[in-house]
């Protein structure tokens, strides 16, 4: 029998060690950019789940020295921090209230871990996503920008519908360096409505 090749080494695993990015996931996040314009020279921006950091460096580079990037995570960064950068380590559920209409755009990669039980895994990542959102709610500037990753299942189409009285666009988008029997998907979010 031949013995099946490591999958998560494949092309863009590879890429990611050859361009010194700790993670695959920044190809993700390059590509949603490139099509949805994100981030602007001077933004502020929010990177919640941003270890090991492959986020935090594409933002640094997008935002320029007169932007800055501030990432949370439970985890250490594997990243050296450049001058606009800032790390957090904590739970962002315990910092939520530190922030306030400050950001124009807000991003989460924050994943669960994962069980293998599909409704399971869904669930704790929707919970993820609504945590992210709710702190949307609260530190986004006026037309702000909100992206997060979801796992696809029950209770995400209510919450995309929750997400969109709150946005002048929405959008759920797959990356296609997101692999392919993975559920996850992210919603990209455009205008936020503050009123």
């Amino acid at each position: 029998m031949k013995k099946q090749k490591n999958t998560r080494q494949d092309f863009y695993f590879k890429k990611a060690k050859e361009e010194n990015y700790p993670a695959r996931s920044v190809y993700k996040l390059q590509e949603i950019d490139k099509k949805y314009w994100l981030f602007k020279q001077g933004d502020f921006v929010l990177d919640i789940g941003s270890a090991p950091g492959s986020w935090m460096i594409y933002v640094s580079g997008k935002i320029d020295k007169m932007g800055r990037v501030i990432g949370v995570d439970i985890a250490d960064l594997k990243i050296p921090l450049k001058n606009n950068m800032k790390f957090i380590k904590g739970d962002i559920r315990e910092l939520v209230e530190s922030f306030d209409k400050i950001f124009d755009a807000i991003i989460s990669d924050a994943a669960p871990e994962t069980s293998g039980v599909h409704s399971v895994d869904v669930a704790k990542s929707l919970e993820l996503a609504k945590t992210a959102f709710d702190i949307a709610k609260r530190a986004l500037k006026p037309n702000g920008i909100f992206l997060c990753k979801i796992f696809e299942g029950e209770g995400t189409e209510a919450f995309l519908k929750e997400v969109e009285t709150f946005f002048s666009f929405i959008k759920p988008y797959r990356p296609s360096a997101v692999r392919k029997h993975s559920r996850e998907f992210y919603l990209i979010a455009k205008g936020f409505k503050n009123d």
